[in-house]
């Protein structure tokens, strides 16, 4: 995978036969208390490794556009204007990365919360991307689509099995965040890219200790077990991620580290 484009907005990569552009919608700051230990309790201290801003953990919030050369799938939308100010960048990044709306037929999103979801309506309550066709997500996320988003209902496909997006891209239930938590893996010609939504959020900590959690994972055990799955899966050659809570760009690859811990190394330097 080889970076051949980036602002700061954006980083788009060449992968064989794919092209995947990362798109920053901004950051979410939240505090650490949020964290559980591997017994699920709260942290007494932090380890030093883990950054804080103001006291917060700085959490990235990207999405991924993923293009065969005929059909552009994004993964995941932001949160537009339902959350913090700090988020809603999509559009701006779309835009810096040279990518017309109107081509995105597709969007898969990995779980219900707003800074993934949020982005379908632009902040003027139009829809975000007038030709839209499909909205994926896991069957157990549906619910999402009320209020400003009952639009989308009839679009929706939702997931309960492994599933072809299109030709290079499946979605893959990885329940524990929520219900309804997928991941989507891109294949090319060189290699697989998993992109997932908050398998990880604070990536200093959680690939070397992938035990520790959130407390809002809906199932704790069960997001511990997911991220073990796929940190796993990753640690294999010609594997790749990329993260929408992973430092921006956010796309990096996996290495074990030790007998139960996991390194990543990024294939662009975070955005400040």
């Amino acid at each position: 995978m080889r970076l051949t484009s980036s602002g700061p907005l954006h980083a788009t990569f060449e992968f064989g036969d794919l092209r995947v552009i990362s798109l920053r919608d901004g950051h979410l700051d939240m505090p650490p208390t949020l964290l559980r230990d591997e017994s699920g309790g709260p942290f007494d201290t932090l380890p030093d490794t883990v950054p804080l801003v103001d006291g917060n953990l700085r959490l990235s919030v990207n999405a991924f556009l993923v293009c065969d050369g005929t059909t552009s799938v994004l993964i995941d939308t932001g949160a537009s204007d339902t959350w913090h100010s700090t988020m809603g960048s999509l559009f701006d990044a779309l835009d810096e990365a040279g990518v017309d709306r109107d081509g995105i037929t597709d969007v898969a999103i990995t779980h219900r919360h707003e800074d993934h979801v949020g982005g379908l309506v632009a902040p003027d309550g139009a829809e975000a991307f007038p030709e839209l066709r499909r909205v994926w997500i896991g069957a157990g996320d549906t619910s999402v689509f009320t209020g400003r988003l009952e639009p989308f209902r009839d679009r929706a496909v939702p997931v309960t099995h492994p599933v072809a997006v299109t030709d290079h891209v499946t979605a893959v239930p990885a329940p524990g965040h929520t219900p309804g938590h997928t991941v989507y893996e891109a294949r090319s010609d060189t290699g697989r890219l998993l992109v997932w939504g908050d398998t990880v959020h604070v990536p200093s900590l959680q690939f070397a200790r992938p035990d520790v959690s959130w407390e809002f994972d809906k199932d704790q055990a069960q997001a511990r077990a997911s991220r073990h799955a796929l940190l796993d899966q990753l640690a294999a050659p010609a594997q790749f991620v990329a993260g929408a809570h992973l430092d921006s760009p956010g796309v990096g690859r996996v290495t074990r580290d030790g007998a139960a811990g996991y390194a990543l190394e990024y294939l662009a330097p975070p955005i400040a």
